[in-house]
């Protein structure tokens, strides 16, 4: 069996990414054996570059960054890159025309999976720039998909709890309550399921205490990127 193809992370938050690591790994024994997975190389800028980027509305910086970290990870013998943060992808089309390394997409792995499962309407959860950009919007109508935004008050606190306490590794029960409030208005507006659609979102909600379906993204990435790996060793000459 020919060995799977070498997996690059560009990181951007700690929690975000190592979830998506730790996922890879445990997962690649459903396809490769156990204790088995692909090599696997992360490189991550300190948050507070992207974070001082993105306050300012700075795309091309933000992509910079991204740039900076492929590089890196080809140079480290990555054949495909993944990046498990979902408001940084507003900056891919500046990213993907100069990328040495081919990405796959977390809102398009998301969307594909919704297809998969037949949902119709989505909730959206993540940071404050992530909800109100075109990153799922833009996947989801090519699908056919229809979606729901937070409301503003919804997005600032949301976009509180994952900078101010997430990030960091903070998790309490409070905003696991508030997550499902609003997880519980979106079924009420017709939503079959919901995006966590950050990447730290996850590690305090879940199918098991969600109101509505879960496409976590973050392990939805992890997934796509290990059967990449397998798939495309396989089809290599």
């Amino acid at each position: 069996m020919p060995l799977p193809l070498h997996i690059g992370i560009v990181g951007c938050s700690a929690e975000g990414a190592s979830l998506c690591y730790r996922t890879i790994c445990a997962k690649g024994a459903q396809l490769l054996g156990p204790h088995a997975h692909p090599e696997i190389t992360m490189h991550t800028h300190s948050l507070a570059a992207y974070v001082e980027f993105i306050e300012h509305n700075d795309w091309e910086g933000v992509a910079e960054l991204m740039l900076d970290s492929a590089i890196k990870l080809k140079h480290a013998g990555a054949d495909f890159l993944i990046c498990p943060d979902n408001t940084i992808h507003q900056a891919m089309e500046m990213v993907g025309p100069r990328s040495p390394l081919p990405w796959l997409h977390i809102a398009e792995v998301v969307a594909d999976e919704a297809v998969e499962h037949g949902f119709r309407r989505l909730g959206l959860l993540g940071t404050r720039w992530l909800v109100e950009s075109e990153v799922y919007p833009q996947k989801l109508k090519a699908r056919g998909i229809d979606y729901l935004r937070p409301t503003d008050d919804e997005r600032m606190e949301i976009n509180r709890i994952i900078m101010d306490e997430l990030v960091y590794g903070v998790f309490r029960p409070e905003p696991v309550t508030y997550l499902q409030l609003v997880i519980r208005r979106m079924k009420d507006e017709g939503c079959d399921a919901v995006v966590l659609g950050c990447t730290e979102i996850p590690l305090i909600i879940s199918s098991k205490n969600s109101p509505l379906p879960v496409l976590d993204s973050t392990r939805l990435l992890a997934w796509a990127a290990l059967k990449r790996s397998v798939a495309d060793a396989a089809k290599a000459p």
